[in-house]
């Protein structure tokens, strides 16, 4: 069986700071490549930056400084984002590494070969923000301007010379593809939206322009670059070495298992890249899942309304774990979702701090001063102790099956269900009221509970690495142990050993912070 794993995030447009939307493609990325390792999978999890582009040339020029400076400056700013978000990224891509430019010279090369490039002219309506041609039903007019219907970005005329690749050629075998590969678009929603969209024909598209310089040239006509996603979307190949397709990272790595993307760009990944693959006599990646947009209090995230929340004072604030989970549990992973600071309170404080932080907190203390710090050592489990322990075993399939298909949601429900049902069987175990008459089934009780802590804490790791990773630390868990196939494995409990410190995992949000 294949145990390697490669996931990507977008390759984000360094042309400003980073928002909550990078931290929500790049946190969900992360939590899926963290579990697969918890599978014991070899994982590859790239993100990176996209660097050129006329939007790029015209804010370096505004700022006075050469693009590739420009883009040095910025792209560090998103590569210090993975260590503020507690990525397990194994690369960063930039677009203006070396390696990138022979993977995209290499492309290039093969589509000219493969008949799949011509050069023409190009008029049409054109969005220097999207970096993307849009189609006459796809504008309109709002106060004297033409706007992207989509994205509301600002667009306007233009005509020049271009070569074009010749996506029209390949509309039927998309379609076909799509067929029999069902799950390669998720969810069906996005799917069905790039189906009608290729049924309705494919215009043959723009790869190149003129009008400005900052891309990597084409080759044997250098007064044209690249345009910017047939450059943008081959970070995937050049990351694993391309087009050296004996390297160890190529072999082992490609096709991706899934590309975690914003439904914004599902165009561009969904339909352009499998194009550009399959002219290109390259195997296409598994899956493209495009996940929705992050609204705050109802509504878009844009400057002009003022209502952007900047993720790094979120962290900065209430902690990483803490904006980990929320995003994650409070928006439903396929569809739009509303953040609110207001929930975001409310989710610290009933799920973490209340339910899984005040659980581990109450059950080390009272082994800390009833048995000696250490957890006790059991094997005689009643009904209600195996019962608790078996419906999170027999819940493991499911678990997995969710998180392959991306099911993030359904996912955490459930894992924080059994901190639920933990704190539950605590209470109603009383190991305070049966220390005295029967000390052997106080000891099980506090066996069972630590045990079940080991699991939820083992199936959270991914999602709030930080906390869980103290919680296990605290209980001497080795990190071979930390994985799917030892849970619920009885000898994984280091019982001979005092539990290290646990500090407070969660502090409560008060009302007037």
């Amino acid at each position: 069986m294949n145990k390697n794993f490669y996931i990507t995030t977008p390759i984000y447009y360094p042309s400003g700071k980073p928002h909550m939307g990078h931290a929500y493609s790049s946190i969900v990325a992360d939590i899926f490549a963290r579990f697969k390792r918890l599978e014991r999978y070899d994982v590859l999890f790239l993100t990176g930056t996209d660097e050129h582009g006329q939007k790029i040339q015209k804010e370096a020029k505004k700022n006075k400084k050469d693009p590739k400076i420009f883009c040095d400056e910025i792209s560090e700013t998103f590569r210090s984002l993975t260590k503020k978000l507690n990525l397990s990224n194994d690369d960063f891509i930039r677009t203006t590494e070396k390696r990138h430019y022979k993977s995209v010279i290499e492309i290039w090369n093969r589509l000219v070969n493969s008949g799949d490039i011509y050069l023409d002219n190009y008029s049409g309506w054109d969005s220097i923000s999207d970096e993307a041609f849009y189609d006459e039903d796809e504008i309109e007019d709002k106060n004297g301007k033409k706007i992207s219907k989509s994205s509301g970005s600002s667009v306007e005329w233009v005509e020049e010379e271009s070569y074009f690749f010749k996506l029209s050629a390949w509309s039927e075998k998309l379609l076909e593809f799509y067929k029999n590969n069902q799950n390669f678009i998720l969810p069906s929603s996005r799917k069905n939206e790039v189906e009608r969209f290729v049924e309705k024909g494919l215009k043959d598209l723009s790869i190149s322009r003129t009008s400005f310089t900052w891309g990597i040239p084409v080759p044997k006509n250098e007064k044209h670059v690249i345009y910017v996603w047939l450059d943008a979307l081959t970070n995937y190949i050049s990351a694993l070495n391309f087009p050296d397709i004996e390297d160890k990272k190529y072999k082992e790595f490609w096709p991706a298992d899934v590309h975690i993307i914003g439904k914004d760009i599902l165009r561009f990944h969904a339909v352009y890249w499998p194009a550009f693959l399959l002219a290109a006599k390259l195997p296409l990646p598994k899956r493209v899942f495009g996940h929705g947009w992050i609204l705050s209090d109802d509504k878009k995230m844009s400057k002009s309304l003022g209502n952007i929340l900047d993720p790094i004072e979120i962290i900065n604030k209430y902690g990483i774990d803490q904006l980990r989970y929320y995003l994650v549990k409070e928006v439903s992973l396929g569809n739009d979702g509303s953040i609110s600071m207001e929930n975001l309170k409310n989710c610290i404080n009933n799920d973490l701090a209340n339910n899984y932080g005040n659980l581990c907190q109450r059950v080390f203390s009272f082994i800390k001063k009833n048995c000696a710090n250490k957890i006790p050592k059991s094997n005689n489990l009643h009904d209600i102790d195996n019962k608790l322990l078996e419906n999170l075993k027999n819940n493991l399939p499911t678990l997995i099956n969710l998180m392959n298909n991306q099911d993030l949601n359904e996912y955490i429900k459930i894992v924080v269900s059994f901190s639920f049902d933990a704190n539950k069987y605590f209470n109603d175990s009383e190991p305070w009221a049966v220390k005295k008459k029967d000390p052997k089934r106080m000891n099980t009780i506090l066996f069972t509970i630590s045990q079940q802590i080991k699991n939820i804490s083992i199936l959270l790791n991914p999602i709030i690495p930080e906390a869980t990773n103290k919680v296990l630390n605290s209980m001497n868990i080795s990190k071979n142990d930390i994985s799917i196939d030892k849970i619920n494995d009885m000898n994984t409990l280091n019982c001979d050993k005092e539990l290290n410190n646990l500090d407070i995992l969660f502090t409560k949000i008060e009302d007037d912070n």
